[in-house]
């Protein structure tokens, strides 16, 4: 699989599962995967996506409350 595919919003929230918005969101907060801006369009790099997966994988639901301290 090629790290360097571009997806759109739409095609990042579908391998993500999660709504266009929420996306959205993560990118006003920052809070989300790296993304890049050409022009208007807002894309986001495959292995930015699985980097940002791998980053928030945990074992324990106290993992995650320590990560986000």
């Amino acid at each position: 699989m090629n790290t360097d595919t571009y997806l759109t919003q739409q095609e990042a929230a579908e391998l993500l599962r999660i709504s266009p918005r929420t996306l959205e969101r993560y990118r006003v907060e920052g809070s989300g995967p790296r993304f890049v801006k050409a022009g208007r369009r807002v894309l986001y790099r495959r292995g930015d996506l699985e980097a940002w997966t791998q980053a928030n994988t945990f074992a324990s639901t106290s993992e995650v409350d320590r990560a986000r301290g």
